[in-house]
């Protein structure tokens, strides 16, 4: 009954709950237009490696094929974190300076997993040209650098080989991009039922046999829609 009753209030007063829509609507569209053939956070590209220490770099090991697995996975963990830190972007960074190029550390995204002995890389830059220069940077210095930050290597560079050829590709929006405009109409759309409720409360005007009845009052005769 009382979702009958709601149903009834929403119906009667429809152009109140589309009113806010329409006005979240005006802002919303053009927004999404215009950001549909923007770029969304840069360009990005991943990559996946192998990894492992340089055996002779160990002394006196003893062990078997599975103990190599084993210290190859232990490596690409190790790389994995290490990805993750300010060093190795400041060593991207001095590299990259190195060859020319002067890049904004706050702007480079990295990110990095790993499954097993293989491990994934992904950067993102604002632009494609400075993405190409950061990828093959980031390749060098996983390749040359991690001996100064895991003694364990042995002061040996670890053993990396790179599994992908990565190309920049255009970054997607950020989640909260995309659903932006989905939540802004939907919140106009709260507003607007919320306001037909609120219109529906402030309105004395009796209109059904049941409000009449409710006040106390008999119904001697009702008209007929038609």
């Amino acid at each position: 009954m009382e979702l009958l009753l709601m149903m009834r209030v929403l119906l009667r007063r429809w152009w109140l709950v589309l009113l806010p829509v329409v006005v979240a609507a005006v802002f919303v569209v053009p927004d999404w237009l215009s950001s549909r053939g923007a770029a969304g956070s840069g360009y990005s590209a991943t990559f996946r490696y192998s990894a492992a220490q340089v055996l002779e770099a160990i002394p006196n090991r003893d062990g078997d094929y599975q103990d190599v697995w084993l210290a190859s996975e232990l490596t690409v963990n190790a790389l994995t974190d290490w990805v993750r830190t300010s060093s190795f972007v400041y060593e991207i960074q001095r590299l990259t300076a190195e060859r020319g190029l002067d890049i904004n550390p706050a702007a480079l995204g990295v990110a990095a997993d790993n499954k097993r002995s293989v491990g994934q890389m992904t950067l993102s830059y604002p632009d494609a040209a400075g993405l190409e220069a950061i990828v093959s940077a980031a390749q060098d210095v996983l390749k040359t650098r991690a001996q100064a930050y895991f003694p364990q290597l042995g002061q040996q560079p670890a053993q990396v080989t790179i599994l992908d050829n990565p190309q920049p590709v255009p970054a997607p929006p950020p989640v909260a991009n995309r659903l932006a405009p989905f939540i802004r109409l939907g919140l106009g759309l709260l507003a607007g039922v919320a306001l037909a409720f609120l219109a529906e409360y402030l309105d004395p005007t009796l209109r059904r046999r049941d409000q009449v009845e409710a006040l106390g009052l008999p119904v001697i005769a009702s008209l007929p829609r038609e």
